[in-house]
């Protein structure tokens, strides 16, 4: 059985860091990329990140570079999602999902991530 369960999430003050987990079971995590989705209220799900370990492929999305960092740990199967710098637009519900294949690009949308994990709360008080 498929599963990705998201951890780390928390209430922070602006300027703050946290490091988002993601936990992988029931698949080979070498064989799917990683991304990390976030959605505020009342705004769209979107992509911020995406890692494919087998070719050292990562993704972000332009506002959150230089601020987010994802690794992921193949033997852990475990992708992380480190954040710095939080702004109050960084508040979301935090999505980890899987899609088969090792290729990033192109692959933005969220009807392209076959599992997703439950979510983590990410709150920023400014």
């Amino acid at each position: 059985q498929v599963q990705l369960v998201e951890s780390g999430g928390g209430f922070v003050q602006a300027g703050g860091s946290l490091r988002l987990s993601c936990v992988a079971s029931g698949f080979t995590m070498s064989k799917y990329v990683i991304a990390w989705f976030r959605q505020a209220p009342g705004k769209e799900r979107e992509r911020v990140s995406c890692i494919g370990s087998t070719y050292g492929i990562v993704y972000y999305k332009d506002s959150v570079k230089g601020r987010f960092t994802i690794s992921s740990d193949d033997v852990a199967s475990t992708v992380y999602l480190q954040i710095n710098d939080l702004k109050p637009e960084d508040a979301a519900v935090y999505y980890c999902a899987a899609r088969y294949g090792y290729y990033c690009s192109g692959y933005g949308s969220t009807y392209d991530y076959e599992y997703w994990g439950q979510g983590t709360q990410v709150t920023v008080s400014s």
